[in-house]
């Protein structure tokens, strides 16, 4: 049953949701999954387990916690499982709390690693500092509005003669400004930044490491991006 409002107006369920949320990420090891899953893949208990560096047992436990709270989705296949993040604002949470994190550490002991600050994926499109140069430009050039919300009709048509596909019905936000945990600026996500990582990929520019967050840009991604974007990598 719910609880009935409190005077002020708050809903004491809502309340409780969140704290329910909060508690389902608060071990260490549940974040490290979580944050293993941010490359947008599905992965194995066996995988995760061995990120958390925890025994398989313990591991179990923790995954349902996660399926419990609606943080990660179970699929099955065959004889196998996996496990993925139960969505884009689910990605955009654990973005969101690395750059509220950041901001508690000590700079002088905790410095993200180059590569990764270089370019990494942010579940389903790119992060990073080649992505908030990608975000700058598109302002700059006017293919996106200032608040990073909006594709313009330039913009659109710039992405369509490149080959870009974006869905005309998209079932999230058609793009947003992804705030850069690293950079501590934006850079491009929701449907259009997803479809420009993709054809990224699809045209070789782009390459995961498998297993890490890491991406690797190509040298025909390197011109692509100077040409589309005069994005200097």
């Amino acid at each position: 049953m719910l609880k009935p409002s409190t005077p002020d107006g708050h809903d004491d369920a809502l309340e409780d949701a969140i704290v329910a949320v909060a508690a389902a990420m608060s071990d260490a090891s549940r974040v490290k999954m979580l944050c293993a899953l941010m490359d947008g893949r599905a992965w194995t208990a066996t995988e995760l387990n061995a990120v958390a560096d925890i025994a398989s047992s313990t591991a179990s436990g923790h995954l349902a916690r996660l399926v419990k709270g609606k943080l990660i989705t179970c699929l099955s296949q065959g004889r196998h499982r996996y496990y993925r993040l139960a969505g884009h604002d689910i990605a955009a949470l654990l973005e969101g709390m690395m750059g509220v994190s950041w901001k508690r550490t000590d700079p002088v002991r905790t410095r993200t690693p180059q590569h990764l600050r270089n370019a990494r994926t942010c579940y389903d499109h790119l992060a990073g500092e080649v992505a908030v140069n990608i975000y700058a430009a598109l302002v700059d050039e006017g293919w996106l509005q200032a608040d990073g919300a909006t594709l313009t009709e330039k913009g659109r048509t710039r992405f369509q003669q490149a080959g870009i596909a974006l869905n005309p019905n998209p079932r999230r936000k058609a793009c947003c400004a992804c705030l850069d945990w690293s950079e501590r600026r934006f850079h491009p996500g929701g449907e259009a930044g997803a479809a420009l990582f993709l054809h990224g990929e699809h045209q070789g520019w782009l390459v995961r490491t498998p297993g890490f967050r890491e991406v690797t840009i190509t040298p025909a991604g390197r011109l692509a991006l100077k040409k589309l974007f005069n994005v200097e990598v």
